[in-house]
């Protein structure tokens, strides 16, 4: 059935080609991957393999795989992306000897693709179980490992349905879990290989906190932070229109607003949206379009360029990251470990982090414009509270911190030791 689906999944794949962008330089990328294996791979070198479905779980692997570089120089480290979002992003990552597509799981392609690359080790990243990759590394009796992954009774391996996919699983050498409930989900189909590590992302968010870069621009608009900021990052319509109703009549604070998606139409809906606040574009001061002394009188800074966010959260006073309303919410951990509380939206329930900070009073969840009013008027007016709470929020990311070095000391002392 496995097969079935994937030849299907291959077929659509290829018709989108034709009519979506994405979908096409995907296509394109993985039908090019063995080629590019064929011109790089150098024959005498230990390649160990790290895949990420996309840009979040690189960023989950990438601790792992700059220590192992920095540790370990005598391996070559192969990075592949399963989609575009991941793969354009990081094609020049300096972390990695080769990046390419991992092509769809067929088992031509798997037998194409490690033919081409002989991996020592391999390392999938959360999510991602390819089933006739895995068995093929099993058969040549190298290690993988999953990493950060995470397992809720509602997944396909604890369905009947879902037993003969499931074997996938036996390819694992070890599974470094994100909690408890994992491992024991695990043990009850008789996998008991999994060690709790936490995940590798906590370690991350700290890595980039530390490299977090000063933004002058930021700095001026919040006059350097001596006026309040709200700051809201990947946010969608639904987020934006709970939010600038509310500090429409806040005039008092600043409000940064990255949203996910920028484009002329989202960034005209937005500044639709704002009544008498004059607000500026990040590119336009960058430019000088509009002057810094512009920048600081205007009461609303748009980030209309990528690649800022995790550093523009060090200016906020209280913090909203967007998708709540929507598919699910992004990165609360970016946000978190500036000791600022996180304000979300309901669709958090697969988001372990997102719990996690809301048992820790650290997060806050909103379902409408009235209680993320009741929310604000209350850090506002309460500055213990809002100092409390953001304090938890940052004493959670560094309690969450190690999950790497737990990993890297697994595997030396185990039998597959680097």
């Amino acid at each position: 059935m496995y097969q079935i689906i994937i030849y299907l999944y291959l077929c659509g794949v290829a018709i989108a080609s034709l009519f979506n962008k994405k979908v096409r330089k995907m296509w394109r990328g993985e039908r090019e991957a063995v080629k590019i294996l064929k011109e790089k791979v150098d024959p005498k070198a230990k390649y160990i393999w790290f895949h990420a479905a996309s840009l979040g779980e690189f960023e989950q692997g990438r601790p792992l795989m700059e220590r192992i570089r920095s540790e370990y120089p005598e391996y070559k480290i192969l990075l592949t992306f399963f989609s575009p979002s991941g793969y354009e992003v990081r094609k020049n990552y300096k972390g990695a000897d080769i990046i390419c597509y991992l092509p769809l799981d067929t088992i031509r392609n798997a037998r194409r693709f490690l033919r081409a690359v002989r991996p020592v080790m391999a390392f999938f990243i959360k999510y991602e179980f390819w089933y006739n990759y895995m068995h093929i590394l099993k058969h040549r009796n190298v290690p993988v490992y999953s990493v950060s992954c995470i397992f809720r009774p509602e997944q396909v391996f604890f369905k009947w349905y879902g037993r003969q996919y499931g074997r996938v699983l036996n390819c694992i050498s070890t599974f470094f879990v994100q909690n408890g409930i994992s491992k024991e989900l695990l043990h009850k189909i008789n996998i008991d290989n999994a060690v709790i590590v936490g995940d590798t992302r906590f370690d991350r968010v700290l890595q980039i906190k530390e490299e977090a870069r000063q933004l002058p621009i930021v700095e001026e608009f919040t006059q350097h932070g001596s006026v309040p900021t709200f700051i809201a990052g990947s946010s969608w319509p639904p987020d934006e229109e709970l939010f600038l109703p509310y500090f429409n009549a806040r005039q008092e604070w600043k409000l940064v607003i990255a949203p996910h998606v920028i484009g002329e139409e989202h960034l005209q809906q937005i500044v639709s949206g704002l009544e008498d606040r004059k607000a500026v574009r990040y590119t336009q001061v960058e430019k000088g379009e509009v002057s810094m002394e512009e920048c600081r009188e205007a009461s609303v800074l748009i980030i209309d360029c990528f690649g800022l966010l995790s550093s523009i959260y060090h200016y906020a006073d209280v913090t909203y990251v967007g998708g709540g309303f929507g598919v699910g919410i992004h990165n609360v951990l970016e946000a978190a470990v500036w000791d600022v509380p996180v304000i979300f939206g309901p669709n958090n329930q697969r988001f372990q982090e997102a719990q996690d900070l809301l048992k820790a009073k650290g997060g806050f969840e909103i379902n409408n414009y009235y209680e993320f009013s009741d929310i604000m008027e209350k850090f506002i007016h309460d500055s213990a509270f809002l100092k409390s709470s953001g304090q938890r929020a940052g004493q959670y990311v560094k309690s969450r911190s190690g999950a790497t070095d737990k990993v890297i000391q697994y595997i030396k002392d185990s039998e597959w030791s680097f």
